[in-house]
């Protein structure tokens, strides 16, 4: 698990064991999440206007519901700020990706977005299942094999053949559609991996339900050692940002990296690559899927 070769929260390489399980061969899909609103009456919280006492120095006039939308502006701009390509977009939630007038009719086998880890656990729930632990996921992204860059070599594009939904050329500006996609696209629209799983790489990211930090290693004798059973994520408080005062809220695990992943950006479409996550962020690019774990 981990890798030394790219991002240095990725770090270092351990070796752990994973219990049975169960995961499902694609993203949640906007037809299987429409069931589960459909059985439930279930509202996300993209649905819901936030609770200003919980976001203090927020302007009154964001207290609407909404959520986080890919749109790039023009002239680009640095890529350590966000706010050159992310907009909050009033009435954006799965229904409707991109706001009011748009809709997901065309959509329906493409993964659900716009879902927060609330709203991820409640569909895990109610399906009777869970969401899986970082190391499951990451387990399962690599189709049995270890150490690969990518979960089927050690070459992004091999041939030029574009075998994931990410972003080629340069972002936020310039995506050439190498893989014919410009947004998310459908679950098993690229091979699966050795375990037949389907877009565990690009196309949207995935929660995991472990606290994001520094992985938990055990210590002898002063240095990392053994095979971890079962690992677990970072404590709660860990997980939260520092870097940034006005942030608050703890962090989960995401994986797996999404279409507007690139090779100048974002490197982060291989089964190793990590990223925290505030948990009640919803955008255009966060999805989920599924485990049960074998009983005992």
């Amino acid at each position: 698990m981990g890798s030394d070769r790219f991002y240095p929260e990725e770090a270092p390489v351990r070796r752990v064991r994973i219990s049975p399980f169960w995961i499902d061969e694609t993203p949640i899909t906007n037809r299987q999440f429409k069931a589960f609103v459909d059985a439930t009456g279930y509202r996300t919280e993209a649905e819901i206007p936030p609770d200003p006492k919980l976001y203090p120095g927020m302007p009154a006039e964001m207290a609407r519901a909404g959520s986080l939308v890919f749109a790039p502006t023009e002239e680009g701009g640095s890529l350590a700020d966000h706010h050159y390509w992310w907009r909050f977009e009033f009435g954006a939630f799965w229904r409707q990706p991109f706001g009011p007038g748009d809709s997901i009719e065309e959509r329906m086998d493409h993964p659900v977005v716009h879902v927060s880890y609330k709203d991820a656990a409640a569909y895990a729930k109610w399906a009777g299942k869970s969401l899986p632990t970082e190391a499951e996921w990451e387990f399962a992204a690599r189709g049995g094999h270890e150490q690969r860059d990518y979960q089927w070599g050690e070459e992004l594009a091999p041939a030029g053949v574009m075998l994931a939904n990410y972003w080629q050329g340069t972002f936020p500006t310039q995506n050439t559609l190498e893989d014919g996609f410009f947004g998310t696209s459908p679950a098993r629209q690229f091979p699966p991996n050795d375990f037949g799983l389907y877009d565990m790489i690009g196309n949207v990211w995935e929660w995991t339900k472990d606290w994001y930090g520094q992985p938990r290693l055990p210590i002898k004798r002063g240095q990392a050692c053994c095979t971890i059973d079962n690992p677990r994520g970072a404590l709660k408080h860990e997980s939260i940002d520092r870097r940034d005062p006005a942030n608050t809220l703890p962090r989960r695990v995401v994986k797996g990296g999404s279409h507007l992943c690139a090779e100048n950006y974002c490197r982060r479409y291989r089964p190793a690559a990590r990223q925290g996550q505030a948990v009640d962020s919803s955008t255009t690019h966060i999805g989920f899927r599924c485990v049960v774990r074998e009983s005992r």
